[in-house]
C-alpha cells in the first residue's frame, strides 16, 4: 500500500511518496515551494522588464534600446538566459533555464501613446538605479506603477500653448511676418486640438494626421480670403512641420541600421501612411480652396525664401525648445535642445549657401546634431533621444512637400519635390546615428559598451567603469533527492 505526506525541510515544503512494505524503498522529494517561489520571480521579472520596454517603445526609443534595456533589468533581478524579440506592437521575453526545462514565455501588446518625454526620463532612471543595485525589483515594479499612472505637473494648456510657439518659431525660420507668425501660432493650437480630440473616438493615425493638415491649409485659405498681406504657403508649411514631428522616421531609420527589419518596416510603414494622410488633408484644403474661389496657390510654390540668419537660427532654437516642451520634456532640457537645434540650423545655412543642395545641407546637419547630442545629453541628466528628435524638427522638409502638393494642385509635376521630401526626411535620419556613431570615440565607456550593442545608445543603462555586479544569484540550495 502507497502512503504519502507532506513534511517541512529547510524551510520548503517537501511531498514525499513511499512503496509499500517489502518493495525496494524509494523516496521521492519535489520542492514544491522553493520552485513556485522561483518561478513567480521569473515571472515578476520578465513581467516588469515588459512594462519598462513598452513605455521606452511606445516614446520612440529604437528596437536596439528597448532589447538590450529588457535584458538588463532580468540581469539585474537574477534571471539569466534571457531573449528578447521586439516588433512594432509586441514585446516578448523568453526564458529557459536549462535545455531540459520548459520556457517561461511572456508577451506584451504596446498600445499607440502620445510621446512623452517625461516618463521615459523617470523610467531611464529608475532602470540606472535598478541596474546599479540602488533599489529593488519590488520598489523598481512600485515607482514605474506610480510613473505611468500619475498625471503631469504640466497643465494641458500650457502644453498647447507649447505647441503654439513651435508654430511661430516654424514661420519664423520661413522668414514669416508678425501676421504670419500669429497664424502659425493659432494653426498650432487648432492643430493640437484636433490630435487631442479624434483620439478619444479611436480615430486611426492617418485621418487624424489628415485631419491636421486640412485644418492647416483652411486656415490659410480664410487668411487669403481677407485683405491682409499673408503668404499662405508659410502657413501651410508650419502646420506640415507640426505634423511631421510626430511621424516616427528616425526610430525606423534606426531599427533597419541596427539590424531590425522587422520593426523598421512596421514603422517606416507607420511614417509612410501617416506622411499621406497629412499629403491628403493638404491636398484637400487646396481644393476647397480653389473651389471658393480663393488664390491660395497663386503664390509662387515655396516663396517664403529665408529669413536672416539669425531669425532663422533664433526661429529654430524656438521650435525645437517648444516641442520638447510640448511632449513634457524637463525644463533642465530645454537650453540643450535650443542651443544644438541653433547649430544644427547655422550648419545647414552655411552649407546650404555653396549650393550643394538642401539633402545633402540637412545631412550634414544632422551628423552635427547626433554627435553633439550624444555627447551633451548625459551632462543635462537625460537619454539623448530626449534631445536629438526635438533639434531635428526645424530641419524637417515641410516645404518640399508644400511644393509638390501646390504643383500637383496647378496641374504640374510636383513628384521631384516629394522625393526630394522624402530623401530630406531620410537623410536626417540617417545622419544622426552617422553623428553618433563619431561620437562614441570620445566616450570611452560608451565605446566599449557600444562593442556588445547594436548601434549607438539613445536611451537605457550604461555600465560604468569599475561598478561592482550587484545583482542577486539565484537560489543555489541543492535540491532533495528523488
Amino acid at each position: 500500500m502507497t502512503q504519502g505526506g507532506l513534511r517541512l525541510d529547510d524551510g520548503h515544503l517537501i511531498g514525499v511518496v513511499r512503496l509499500a512494505p517489502g518493495a525496494r524503498g524509494v523516496t521521492l522529494g519535489v520542492v514544491i515551494g522553493r520552485d513556485m517561489t522561483e518561478r513567480r520571480e521569473v515571472y515578476e521579472t520578465l513581467d516588469l522588464a515588459l512594462r519598462i520596454g513598452e513605455v521606452l517603445l511606445s516614446s520612440g526609443a529604437g528596437a536596439a534600446d528597448v532589447t538590450v534595456t529588457m535584458l538588463a533589468v532580468t540581469r539585474a533581478c537574477g534571471v539569466r538566459n534571457v531573449t528578447a524579440d521586439v516588433t512594432f506592437v509586441d514585446l516578448t521575453l523568453h526564458h529557459q533555464p536549462t535545455s531540459d526545462e520548459p520556457a517561461a514565455i511572456q508577451v506584451r501588446r504596446v498600445t499607440r501613446r502620445p510621446v512623452d518625454y517625461a516618463n521615459l526620463i523617470e523610467v531611464d532612471e529608475m532602470v540606472n538605479r535598478l541596474v546599479a543595485g540602488d533599489i529593488t525589483r519590488r520598489e523598481a515594479g512600485d515607482q514605474l506603477a506610480r510613473i505611468v499612472s500619475t498625471g503631469h505637473h504640466r497643465l494641458r494648456w500650457a502644453v498647447t500653448v507649447g505647441w503654439g510657439v513651435m508654430g511661430t518659431g516654424i514661420a519664423l525660420t520661413l522668414g514669416g511676418s508678425p501676421i504670419v507668425c500669429l497664424l502659425a501660432f493659432l494653426t498650432a493650437c487648432a492643430i493640437d486640438g484636433t490630435q487631442l480630440l479624434l483620439p478619444l473616438h479611436r480615430i486611426p493615425a492617418f485621418y487624424q494626421h489628415a485631419a491636421g493638415g486640412f485644418v492647416a491649409t483652411l486656415i490659410a485659405v480664410i487668411a487669403s480670403a481677407t485683405e491682409l498681406a499673408v503668404n499662405p504657403s508659410r502657413v501651410v508649411t508650419t502646420g506640415i512641420v507640426i505634423l511631421l514631428a510626430g511621424v516616427g522616421m528616425m526610430g525606423a531609420t534606426q531599427d533597419a541600421l541596427n539590424g531590425f527589419p522587422v520593426t523598421a518596416s512596421a514603422r517606416l510603414i507607420d511614417a509612410v501612411l501617416n506622411t499621406a494622410g497629412i499629403i491628403a488633408g493638404v491636398g484637400a484644403g487646396l481644393t476647397v480652396g480653389d473651389m471658393l474661389g480663393v488664390g491660395l496657390i497663386s503664390f509662387e510654390p515655396g516663396a517664403a525664401g529665408l529669413a536672416e540668419a539669425g531669425v532663422t537660427v533664433f526661429g529654430a532654437a524656438l521650435a525645437a525648445a517648444a516641442f520638447a516642451f510640448a511632449s513634457y520634456a524637463p525644463r533642465r532640457s530645454l537650453i540643450a535642445v535650443a542651443l544644438v537645434a541653433a547649430l544644427g540650423q547655422g550648419v545647414l545655412l552655411t552649407v546650404d549657401s555653396s549650393e550643394v543642395g538642401r539633402t545633402w545641407g540637412s545631412a550634414v546637419a544632422a551628423v552635427t546634431i547626433g554627435a553633439v547630442c550624444y555627447l551633451v545629453a548625459g551632462r543635462f541628466r537625460v537619454p539623448a533621444l530626449v534631445v536629438v528628435v526635438p533639434a531635428v524638427v526645424p530641419l524637417l522638409p515641410g516645404l518640399d512637400i508644400y511644393r509638390g502638393l501646390a504643383l500637383f494642385a496647378e496641374g504640374k509635376d510636383g513628384v521631384l519635390e516629394l522625393a526630394s521630401a522624402l530623401a530630406t526626411a531620410l537623410a536626417l535620419a540617417a545622419g544622426v546615428i552617422l553623428g553618433q556613431y563619431l561620437a562614441q570615440p570620445v566616450k570611452r565607456e560608451a565605446r566599449r559598451l557600444e562593442t556588445r550593442l547594436a548601434g549607438p545608445r539613445m536611451v537605457g543603462p550604461f555600465r560604468r567603469r569599475g561598478h561592482k555586479d550587484t545583482r542577486r544569484p539565484r537560489p543555489t540550495s541543492p535540491r532533495p533527492p528523488l
